[in-house]
């Protein structure tokens, strides 16, 4: 038995998902003529409250073209330190839009309406102008946090007062409206861009899906096919979300029981230094000095257990629906023997 808690990407289509995508009807969707892909598109433009929406191979690609969509070369893109788009999409934000990102320095991959007023960058001519905030949910290098709602709610009342976009990148968002008992329209309403990812968490082997009205999202297209992620009979790849959205969003919840328990007993480890709260999915847990990461990997490997390093004696564990309460129970032993 296998345990691999590298990350909640590492799942396999369960055989109700495989069925849906083999039953699926098909077209060419670069003539937009796959049903599927139509029918995923509207569903989530739907749900979000949103005119448009258009299917992507990842969640980079849609973040990518998100901000390309509401930034021109030499503007700037407020972020956090810590946001996916800055230190895990190879430079994008600078390679494909020519803009840079102001980083704010905030808790766990979350910052306040006040930090993004002070970000903003005066309006004389030899400042690049501010023009979009870009906020993640959950924040992955956070350790699975979840934003506050009210104060993405300042956020957004600081853009519109300085006329600047507002992205959410939402990879594990069906985690964040889980563990708050949030919504999709509440999301929609807020936001002017949201990616959602269908690969983390709900089990897809592939996709991500960038939502907004119709105005923001009219160049969309072209920039997909631009950045090279025009695909042809993907309706087989849609019918994944479809079941995904059906079925494995609710289960999410016992996701993020694991993750908990996992935290508890890692706590009462006398070589851990500290583990992060844990709201949704993701334990992000430090080694004392002295402890050798590479050995503790090497020997969680040897039980065949995987996580991932993350440097400086930092770890990660990530839950998800292919870590059966079997697997949860040998870890949870192998643990206490540590």
């Amino acid at each position: 038995m296998i345990i691999d808690l590298r990350s909640d990407t590492v799942t396999k289509p369960s055989k109700g998902m495989l069925d849906a995508m083999m039953s699926a009807q098909v077209g060419d969707d670069v003539f937009r003529e796959d049903p599927t892909v139509n029918e995923l598109e509207e569903r989530l433009a739907k749900l979000f409250g949103k005119q448009k929406a258009l299917f992507f191979p990842s969640g980079s690609m849609a973040n990518q073209i998100a901000i390309k969509l509401h930034t021109n070369p030499g503007e700037q893109v407020i972020c956090d330190k810590y946001a996916h788009i800055y230190n895990y999409e190879v430079g994008g934000v600078a390679f494909h839009s020519g803009a840079s990102c102001k980083l704010i320095d905030g808790h766990r991959g979350m910052f306040t309406a006040e930090q993004v007023k002070e970000a903003i960058n005066p309006s004389a001519y030899y400042y690049s102008q501010t023009s979009l905030v870009e906020v993640e949910n959950t924040t992955n290098k956070g350790g699975g946090a979840c934003w506050d709602f009210e104060e993405l709610e300042n956020i957004k009342n600081v853009c519109k007062t300085n006329n600047l976009g507002f992205h959410l990148d939402g990879a594990r968002l069906w985690n964040a409206m889980v563990a708050k008992n949030e919504t999709t329209m509440q999301y929609g309403q807020l936001f002017d861009t949201v990616s959602v990812c269908l690969s983390k968490g709900l089990g897809c082997p592939i996709g991500s899906v960038l939502i907004g009205d119709a105005e923001i999202m009219k160049k969309s297209l072209s920039l997909r096919k631009l950045f090279g992620g025009n695909m042809r009979q993907v309706g087989y790849l849609a019918a994944a979300g479809l079941y995904a959205l059906d079925n494995n969003i609710e289960r999410l919840a016992d996701d993020h029981k694991r993750a908990k328990e996992i935290g508890a007993e890692l706590s009462k480890l006398s070589i851990i230094r500290k583990v992060e709260p844990i709201e949704t999915n993701i334990v992000i847990f430090e080694l004392n000095d002295g402890v050798d990461e590479a050995q503790f990997l090497n020997n969680l490997k040897e039980k065949n257990i995987h996580i991932i390093g993350m440097g400086s004696n930092k770890l990660r564990m990530v839950t998800h629906l292919d870590y059966t309460t079997q697997m949860h129970d040998k870890l949870l032993s192998e643990l206490k023997s540590i």
